[in-house]
C-alpha cells in the first residue's frame, strides 16, 4: 500500500497475452479492494490461482465474550499465555468488537500450511522472535519490533528461527494503513510524520515456485476457516505490480514528537483502520517547559477504549504492570497517572517506554481467556494514602 511496485517478469501491458516459454500463457490475477475502485495489484501465475482440488471446513473460529457488564479498568498479564501452537492456531483472543480483534500467542510449533485472511488486513506486531515472513508477493526477514501489515487475500505463513516467540495480534474488519493526517494528496508521507517510506521494509525477494504436490491454504471467512487444496504450490507467482502487499515497520524507526508541555496521544498514531487507530509510544525526550508535568494528564476519552500493550517496564505512569501486559481504559471512566507517578516524574527529561496502543471507537468486549489472566487488584491501584482533608474543609465557599 505505500506506494506503487513492482517485481519479477510482467507484460508491457495490463490484460494482455503474457506468455510462457511453453508458449502456454500465465494466468493474470487482479486482488484489488472497494471492487475496483479502490488500490490494487495485478499477480500472474504459472497455474490459475481458481485450480482447487479439494475443499472443506476446516474449523470454526469462536470467540467467546464475557457476560459482564461492569464498567472497570482491567489488566492482562499475557505472560500468563502457555507457549503453545503455531503462529496462527497459537493464537488467544483477548477482546474484540465489530472492526478489530486483539490477541497475543506465543508460538512453538511451524505453520505446515499457508493462511489467507479474507475478511480484512492483519497487523502482527513481534515482541520476541526472528524469522521469514514468506508469501506470494515475495518474502521478507522479521525481528522483535517489527510491525507486520497483511493486506487481506495475501497468501502467507511465518517461518520461525526460534520458539517460542512472541506476538501481538491486530486483526481488522477492513483495511489498515498509513495516518491520513500523515500523507498529503499524492499519497507520500509528509515531512513532519513520524517515519516515512524510507522505514517501510518491503518483499525483497520473489521466490517463484513451480514444483507440485499437496498444498494447503486455510482461509479465514466471517469466523470460518476453509482449508483449499491445490496440487501446485500457491507462491507459483512469475511477476506482480500494484500497491496490495505485505509490507513491515520497526517500532523502533518511529521518530516521537515531542513538546514543551505533554502532547497527546494522536502524536504516537502509526496505523489507522476501520474504527480504530493503532499507535507507537517510544523511547523520546520528555516535556521541556520548566513546569511541565511529563506523565500523561487524568484524561476520559468519551468515545474510545484506550489499550495499550506494555514492551517493557518502564512506562512512567503506570505501576504493577509488567513486560507483555496490556492495560485496558475503556470509555465512560477517567483513568491517569497512578499515585506517586507525577511527583516522580518532575524534573525527568527522557524516558525509555516501549508500548504498542490500540484505541478503537466502539466498545471492546472482553473474551472469557483474558478473564484467565486478567489481574483483579488493577482497578483499586489509583488509591494511595488516605485522603487528608484540607484545612479549610469545613469552611463554606462564598460567591
Amino acid at each position: 500500500m505505500p506506494w506503487y511496485i513492482r517485481m519479477g517478469q510482467l507484460p508491457p501491458k495490463r490484460h494482455i497475452q503474457f506468455r510462457r516459454p511453453d508458449g502456454g500463457l500465465y494466468a493474470e490475477e487482479v486482488l484489488g479492494v472497494e471492487g475496483f475502485s479502490g488500490i490494487q495489484s495485478i499477480v500472474y501465475h504459472h497455474y490459475p490461482p481458481t485450480r482447487v482440488r479439494e475443499f472443506y471446513v476446516c474449523y470454526q473460529r469462536s470467540i467467546d465474550a464475557i457476560d459482564d457488564p461492569v464498567l472497570q479498568h482491567r489488566h492482562l498479564r499475557t505472560k500468563g499465555i502457555d507457549p503453545h501452537g503455531d503462529p496462527i492456531d497459537g493464537r488467544v483472543e483477548l477482546m474484540f468488537n465489530d472492526n478489530v480483534i486483539m490477541s497475543a500467542s506465543a508460538p512453538t510449533a511451524q505453520m505446515d500450511y499457508y493462511y489467507k485472511n479474507a475478511d480484512g488486513d492483519d497487523v502482527i506486531f513481534v515482541h520476541e522472535g526472528t524469522g521469514r515472513f514468506e508469501s506470494q508477493f515475495g518474502h521478507m526477514n522479521y525481528r522483535e519490533g517489527d510491525y507486520i501489515v497483511i493486506p487481506h487475500g495475501v497468501i502467507w505463513r511465518l517461518v520461525m528461527d526460534n520458539a517460542p516467540q512472541r506476538h501481538l495480534w491486530i486483526e481488522a474488519k477492513g483495511m489498515i494503513h498509513t495516518p491520513r493526517r500523515y500523507r498529503n494528496h499524492y499519497g507520500q508521507l509528509m515531512e513532519h510524520s513520524p517515519y516515512c517510506e524510507r522505514d517501510i521494509r518491503v518483499p525483497d525477494t520473489l521466490e517463484t515456485r513451480t514444483d507440485t504436490g499437496d498444498f494447503e491454504v486455510q482461509i479465514h471467512k466471517r469466523g470460518t476457516v476453509t482449508a483449499y487444496k491445490y496440487d501446485h504450490h500457491p507462491f507459483d507467482v512469475i511477476g506482480w505490480d500494484g500497491f496490495v502487499y505485505p509490507w513491515i515497520f520497526n517500532i523502533n524507526d518511529f521518530e516521537p514528537i515531542t513538546g514543551r508541555i505533554h502532547m497527546p496521544p494522536p502524536i504516537h498514531q502509526t496505523f489507522e483502520g476501520p474504527q480504530f487507530v493503532v499507535c507507537s509510544f517510544c523511547p523520546r525526550m520528555l516535556d521541556y517547559h520548566p513546569q511541565a508535568v511529563p506523565v500523561p494528564y487524568n484524561h476520559s476519552n468519551l468515545d474510545s477504549d484506550e489499550v495499550l500493550y506494555y514492551v517493557n517496564r518502564k512506562f512512567g505512569s503506570r505501576k504493577g504492570i509488567e513486560e507483555g501486559s496490556i492495560t485496558m481504559h475503556p470509555s465512560g471512566i477517567p483513568h491517569g497517572p497512578q499515585p506517586g507517578a507525577v511527583e516522580a516524574s518532575l524534573g525527568k527529561t527522557q524516558t525509555e517506554e516501549l508500548a504498542v496502543m490500540l484505541d478503537t471507537f466502539y466498545p471492546l468486549k472482553l473474551t472469557k481467556s483474558a478473564l484467565e489472566i486478567e489481574d483483579g487488584n488493577y482497578p483499586f491501584s489509583w488509591i494511595g494514602d488516605p485522603i487528608t482533608p484540607p484545612d479549610d474543609a469545613n469552611s463554606a465557599n462564598t460567591w
